[in-house]
């Protein structure tokens, strides 16, 4: 597979990344079909194992997020910004500590956006237990799982 390919593989995994933020999008979708592209472009053995392992997390994921309450975030008061701080601090935090970082970054995200709205620690906790029950945790495991499918990608075309 050229570089090109690699890059718009990528290119489409980051958007689909992006879409698990933004209502509408199908974000799972988006980086569950670059790894079907990318395994139907490059016929190594190790790219259809991340591709079976990618469909198997994503199905269990779609499983854990019908337990978890329906998406209520708008709310709960939550905005886009909202979305943008949370989605940085989970690709963070999914850098700086791999693959479990995400949570807390996640989580980091929406605290600071609430510390700056609102200012003091206090509410902005209580701000952070109000999103996570909203939804956010549903949208948490989403990210979760196309952040680590995003992260085995990068390792099988690294060291693959």
């Amino acid at each position: 597979m050229g570089v090109w390919d690699l890059l718009l593989v990528g290119l489409v995994l980051l958007l689909g990344l992006c879409g698990v933020l933004v209502p509408g999008v199908p974000g799972s979708w988006l980086v569950w079909a670059a790894v079907l592209w990318w395994a139907l472009k490059d016929p190594r053995p190790v790219a259809w194992w991340v591709l079976v392992g990618a469909t198997v997390v994503l199905f269990l994921s779609q499983v854990v997020r019908w337990a978890l309450p329906p998406r209520r975030l708008r709310t709960s008061g939550a905005t886009p910004r909202m979305g943008v701080y949370a989605g940085v601090g989970a690709f963070l935090g999914f850098l700086l500590v791999p693959v479990l970082g995400a949570i807390p970054g996640f989580m980091g995200g929406v605290y600071l956006h609430e510390r700056l709205r609102l200012g003091r620690h206090g509410e902005a906790v209580a701000a952070l237990r109000t999103v996570m029950r909203a939804g956010g945790s549903s949208v948490l495991a989403e990210l979760f799982t196309c952040l680590l499918i995003a992260g085995v990608w990068l390792g099988a075309v690294i060291w693959g």
